[in-house]
């Protein structure tokens, strides 16, 4: 995941508190920034499949970069469920808390 682009959705995001204006589909939306996360999760293990059937069918000469592109894609995978399970648990907690 690219870093500078969720540092300008949260760039957004604090201009729109900011400024008082609520919008229900924004560019700079929470939805909108979870659907490109899970896109570009989507797209490193699209790769790192193709990667895999390369090694497998011997259509790739690079090995190093196959190798690089599946670790990438079991990466991109287990932070998106570190940050499934922190956003689950963050939600439980709320919800056992008293009014």
């Amino acid at each position: 995941m690219v870093i500078s682009s969720i540092a300008n959705t949260l760039a957004l995001n604090s201009k729109d508190i900011n400024s008082n204006s609520t919008t229900s589909s924004g560019d700079g939306s929470f939805e909108m920034a979870l659907k490109n996360a899970v896109k570009e999760v989507n797209q490193t293990q699209v790769e790192g499949y193709k990667a895999m059937e390369g090694l497998a069918t011997g259509d790739i000469k690079n090995i190093q970069e196959a190798v690089q592109k599946i670790e990438e894609a079991e990466l991109s995978l287990k932070l998106a469920l570190e940050v499934k399970n922190k956003a689950l648990n963050a939600y439980k907690e709320v919800m056992r808390m008293q009014i």
